[in-house]
């Protein structure tokens, strides 16, 4: 009988551990049937908000191919517009399903809030079976096999006495199991809720942020139109005036890399591997990648593209790489990066998030991998919204003043596939 008052003892213990781990705060006792009709209708509800998002996530392709035919047509001043136009229209598209996934969320944490409620009782009507199976099995504990012998009539009762004790502590280790698994799920589905709760909070910044990049879109409209006064001349001439800017800041910027590549020893960068980098975007698609393109040899002065681009509509949430401490924020208007992000990581590499349409970070922050740091746009000499990642070694990275430009990074660029 040792063995079962051993067995006794651990699952008490075991007991006393689940008995002090804290329950749910929001739990309350409700009617199952009642309970069962809530997850249902908020099943259905859920359903609902996905039906409507699949619905948007249609219209917004839909509108991105429309924006593709804009763009392949030559550059002019209605293009210009069109192109406005299409992002104010992607981006109220993308604000609606910014607030339909809120409230998706908002009824699955409800629902889950439910799933915890259920699994929370579980857990105490498990409990109190195995505080009764130990107070059963305690009290046949005290006999040992001569004292059941003596004590019953006949061999068959001690035997069947003894079958119960092996029956009980058989219950016993089922319960405990069973009260184990329990936990285990109600520990999964804290997790779960707190992902969304996180996921919630994602989305309720980039309605935000988004419903600021519309107004400047609508500004950004506004001006075009009072700089030209709605004639395809004098935009012309803007945009030729442009393009000589970026080629004058092109062969500056060629000069200056090719003078810092002289002292540029690639010993000191990290061992090439994929992974030391994360992706800038969710579900990455590379449009450019790094080097010699065909489009950089037709639009660019260098004839070169110094990172990779990635397509992506704009406002879409844009996330560090890697750690680290954000060491410039700026704007060059409608000449090179447009609005960048200049971040400087830990192992001598350095990373460039151009042509956002809004940042959400400033010089000094230190951000984490995953971090939203901004949001896509179409900003500085672009054809359309994507996001440009370049990779410095980070020691050479400077910032060069240009007429118009402001502030422009400039510095010894790397091949992103080497690391990402």
């Amino acid at each position: 009988m040792k063995i079962f008052f051993t067995q006794i003892s651990l699952f008490i213990f075991l007991l006393g551990q689940f008995l002090m781990r804290p329950v749910f705060a929001e739990t309350q006792t409700i009617d199952s049937q009642a309970t069962a009709n809530n997850a249902s209708a908020l099943r259905e509800l859920i359903e609902q908000k996905n039906t409507a998002l699949r619905e948007l996530q249609v219209q917004r392709e839909a509108m991105e191919k429309n924006l593709e035919e804009v763009n392949k047509s030559g550059n002019s001043l209605k293009k210009e517009l069109q192109t406005i136009n299409s992002n104010i229209n992607q981006l109220n598209l993308a604000i609606k399903s910014n607030k339909l996934t809120v409230e998706k969320l908002n009824l699955e944490l409800d629902s889950l809030k439910n799933d915890i409620g259920d699994v929370e009782r579980n857990i105490e009507n498990q409990k109190n079976t195995v505080v009764k199976l130990l107070i059963e099995l305690q009290k046949k504990d005290r006999e040992n096999i001569l004292t059941m012998f003596l004590k019953n009539k006949s061999l068959t009762q001690t035997v069947a006495e003894a079958q119960s004790i092996i029956t009980i502590n058989t219950a016993l280790a089922t319960s405990a199991n069973e009260l184990k698994e329990f936990q285990y799920q109600l520990a999964r589905k804290l997790d779960s809720g707190e992902q969304k709760k996180i996921s919630r909070e994602i989305e309720r910044t980039s309605l935000i942020n988004r419903q600021y990049i519309v107004q400047d879109q609508k500004s950004e409209k506004q001006k075009i139109l009072e700089q030209t006064k709605n004639q395809e001349k004098i935009y012309r001439e803007q945009i030729n005036e442009l393009s000589k800017k970026q080629e004058a800041i092109g062969g500056e910027l060629e000069k200056i890399e090719d003078q810092l590549r002289d002292s540029f020893d690639p010993g000191l960068l990290p061992i090439k591997r994929p992974g030391v980098l994360g992706y800038p975007v969710e579900d990455p698609r590379v449009s450019q990648p790094y080097g010699k393109t065909k489009f950089a040899e037709r639009a660019y002065k260098t004839k070169f593209h110094n990172g990779v681009d990635f397509e992506a509509r704009i406002g879409t949430p844009i996330k560090a790489v890697s750690d680290g401490k954000i060491t410039a924020v700026g704007n060059n208007g409608r000449l090179q990066y447009g609005k960048f992000v200049l971040v400087e990581h830990q192992n001598n590499l350095a990373t460039l998030y151009a042509h956002l349409s809004r940042y959400t970070v400033q010089k000094g922050d230190t951000v984490k991998k995953g971090d939203i740091i901004g949001y896509s746009g179409n900003s500085g000499y672009s054809t359309g919204p994507h996001i440009h990642l370049t990779v410095y070694w980070a020691p050479s990275v400077t910032l060069k003043s240009f007429p118009g430009a402001g502030l422009v990074p400039v510095g010894i660029t790397i091949d992103p596939a080497d690391y990402l």
